[in-house]
């Protein structure tokens, strides 16, 4: 069974891995010339970090380098990719510098025709046919910036705009005045670096959002806060369960507590009072679409006046002000600007399938409907990688990926497609309702990352025993707990060579049922 899979960070790579040991033909197309994703060097920001301690981001048979600091940079996290491809002889499945124009789901028996060309190029195109196609392009792969108004005027006066992850040199902020937009993860870690060699440094923040400090109080490493089970059923999910039902019940009032000691000593550790940036609603907030860690240094930099933070602004418009280009916030105010570098999300799409595919993939707001953030529902021969963004997410992805083969190999026992329908409909409303929309359109799961992680591996029957998920409640999640989990859906699944040799997409489906 031949398996395309498009994109070479954390999820393409580490399907790649899980797939080839169970026994599929897999190539990799990845348009970057590295491996990493977000990480690689054509995406990297200055500033750019990990959130989560190397301990606990990582994949699960292959621990990062033990002299990697606390928090490795991303040049250190690509290099970890790149020890990985070797360690498990993926290099010869890589398709480096390559794009992938399009993939054509063409009949159940056929599969897909996929064409790629070299990136950057428009020719020479090459068609091969695929048995699958296994989407790993990443939601944090194509940048959103917003279109201003008077943008011509100002590139045309010397003004630039471009998004965090098109930013590489710090050389081009030296001696400029920049504006960085956003208060996201992304806008703040470029702030810092850009604050040491610009003139000014402005961040535009349209909602200010709760930051967790590294080591609450300078002490406590806020991985034994958040990188636990405990830390995660401190925020209601969709269906409670054991403890969560207490403390989402008659330890409501305890949780809340919890919840809002941790608010307060950030306040009070970061000056937000004094800074005038205590964000609006209740620490609890921080979880409603992703959770942003404090980037070193940004705070004190506020303080010393070296950035300056407009909360609740906007751009309006760019135009030039004395022969120089500026920035017109909300309030009227009109900034020097030379250099507008935009944190401002991304466009969660797979540019290589057709829009006829697209509808078919999503729902009337535009939300994925994958079951288990994995399978397309009515759309075969296709799956999903990474789209499960957490916490861990190198582990979810593997996770996935091991799903995903299981699912291949007839290892799996799916519900009808209307039960599948039912359930994402109802997960995607939850997620809407509590993140008032920002869950990158049904993609992202934070912060409830192993709720996602034991339902993909308990429909599998292959979850870490109940010692180890007791431990997870008061310690972080080690990913190397899962590392023998491939190897046991292996052993229980079925080979899938002599349903696929021919191609019978009903041989498949026997299989599987």
């Amino acid at each position: 069974m031949r398996i395309a899979v498009v994109g070479a960070g954390f999820a393409g790579v580490s399907a790649a891995k899980v797939l080839r040991q169970s026994g599929f033909d897999v190539t990799v197309f990845e348009r970057a010339p590295d491996v990493g994703g977000v990480w690689s060097r054509t995406r990297r920001y200055p500033g750019l970090n990990t959130q989560n301690d190397k301990g606990t981001y990582h994949l699960s048979d292959l621990p990062m380098p033990a002299d990697y600091p606390q928090w490795p940079s991303g040049e250190q996290v690509q290099r970890y990719l790149e020890s990985y491809v070797e360690k498990f002889g993926l290099a010869s499945a890589l398709r480096l510098s390559t794009e992938v124009a399009s993939a054509e789901l063409v009949n159940d028996e056929t599969g897909w025709l996929v064409t790629s060309r070299p990136a950057g190029a428009q020719d020479p195109l090459t068609v091969e046919r695929y048995d699958h196609l296994i989407v790993a392009n990443g939601i944090f792969s194509d940048p959103f910036v917003p279109s201003f108004d008077g943008h011509a005027n100002f590139t045309a006066a010397g003004g630039r705009v471009l998004a965090t992850g098109e930013f590489h040199d710090i050389e081009a902020a030296r001696g400029k005045n920049v504006l960085v937009v956003g208060y996201g993860k992304s806008s703040c870690d470029v702030a810092v670096p850009v604050s040491e060699v610009a003139a000014q440094t402005h961040v535009v923040a349209r909602e200010l959002l709760w930051k967790m400090p590294r080591k609450l109080g300078g002490a406590l490493n806020y991985k034994y806060l958040l990188l636990t089970r405990m830390g995660e059923a401190l925020f209601r999910y969709l269906h409670l369960k054991g403890f969560e039902r207490f403390l989402h019940g008659p330890g409501n009032g305890l949780r809340r507590r919890m919840v809002d000691s941790v608010g307060s000593v950030a306040t009070r550790q970061f000056n937000l009072r004094e800074l005038g940036l205590v964000p609006n609603g209740s620490f609890e907030d921080i979880a409603r679409s992703t959770v942003s860690l404090a980037t070193e240094g940004f705070f004190d930099r506020v303080t010393d006046g070296r950035i300056a933070v407009h909360r609740e602004q906007v751009i309006t418009e760019l135009l030039v002000d004395g022969g120089r280009p500026a920035a017109r916030l909300a309030d009227g105010t009109v900034l020097p600007a030379d250099l507008v570098i935009c944190g401002t999300g991304f466009r969660q799409h797979v540019p290589f399938l057709d829009d006829a595919l697209h509808a078919r993939l999503q729902d009337e707001a535009g939300n994925f409907m994958l079951y288990r953030q994995i399978l397309p529902i009515g759309v075969p021969r296709l799956t999903f990688a990474g789209y499960n963004s957490s916490f861990f997410s190198p582990l979810s992805a593997e996770m996935a990926a091991v799903w995903t083969a299981a699912y291949l190999r007839g290892g799996i026992t799916l519900p009808t497609e209307v039960r599948m329908r039912d359930e994402v409909r109802a997960r995607l409303l939850w997620m809407t309702k509590r993140t008032n929309g920002r869950h990158a359109r049904g993609t992202n799961i934070i912060p409830f990352s192993m709720h996602n992680v034991d339902e993909v591996l308990d429909e599998l029957g292959l979850n870490v025993g109940p010692l180890t998920r007791a431990r997870q409640w008061l310690f972080p999640v080690d990913p190397g707990s899962y590392r023998r989990v491939t190897a046991q859906m292996i052993r229980r699944t079925a080979d899938p060579v002599s349903a696929i040799s021919d191609g019978d997409p009903m041989k498949m489906d026997k299989i599987r049922r």
